[in-house]
């Protein structure tokens, strides 16, 4: 069985058929599904979507630092009453500088706060970033006495941002169909990466593999992911499979 750590069912490019791709993922031997969270607006239907598969899908619990703005309190606020519905993290969280610098400041404390959140309910992150290293560095530094633990969603970074991040916290890498691009530099990083801290995911419906980049992804493409991977280290696809989800179990709680 796979695990796919990072999959958005409720957004609108997979909505309308997200019935389906949790039926074609379990067909694919993808076992377990975990949802990340994004803002207050999508996620009553990421609950319901997660309530139709007990067991199955997982949800995450936390505010996307692409939602951060002017509302952010009040954003932040909005988490209380899913805190006790079972959340296996806090996340998508993190930094994201792509689109813009208006709120730089604001994402900064909403991120620190939600890594204080992730501690008091002695929960793993999962984090986003996008041009944005060197920030996420000095704000790890800062929380380090916190003891986080968590993955670094849709890592396609260096071994020594790796290694970096790892000195503030325990943490993995959430590993996707990026990896199946020609030329992607993080097929030699992963060279590097212990197998014990490599996460799968999709980020559905973004970020498809190859045969089928440029198209909606699915957590049903998850074993092109592991093949790559296999291909990578060198070792049986079974190995990739029964190790990574012995992994996502773990970190999550699942």
């Amino acid at each position: 069985m796979y695990v796919d750590t990072h999959t958005h069912f409720y957004d609108e490019w997979l909505l309308p058929e997200a019935e389906q791709a949790v039926q074609r993922a379990l067909e694919a031997g993808v076992g377990k599904m975990i949802q990340a969270d994004v803002d207050s607006r999508e996620r009553p239907t990421m609950w319901e979507i997660g309530n139709h598969h007990p067991g199955v899908i997982f949800e995450m619990l936390g505010l996307y630092p692409g939602s951060v703005n002017e509302n952010w309190r009040d954003e932040l606020d909005a988490l209380e009453p899913y805190k006790d519905k079972g959340i296996v993290a806090i996340g998508e969280i993190g930094l994201d500088y792509h689109e813009g610098l208006e709120f730089v400041k604001e994402q900064k404390e909403v991120l620190r706060l939600q890594l204080e959140l992730a501690a008091q309910m002695n929960l793993p992150v999962n984090i986003h970033l996008r041009d944005a290293w060197e920030d996420l560095m000095t704000i790890l530094a800062d929380c380090r006495h916190l003891h986080l633990r968590g993955n670094l969603h849709c890592f396609t970074s260096s071994y020594e941002i790796y290694e970096r991040a790892n000195q503030y916290g325990d943490f993995s890498v959430g590993i996707g169909g990026v990896v199946t691009f020609k030329n992607a530099s993080i097929a030699k990083t992963l060279e590097r990466i212990p197998l014990e801290k490599i996460l799968l995911e999709t980020d559905a419906p973004y970020l498809a593999p190859v045969p089928y980049r440029g198209r909606r992804n699915e957590s049903a493409y998850i074993p092109y992911v592991a093949a790559k991977v296999a291909e990578i280290k060198g070792l049986p696809v079974t190995d990739i499979e029964t190790i990574t989800t012995r992994n996502a179990e773990t970190l999550f709680g699942i």
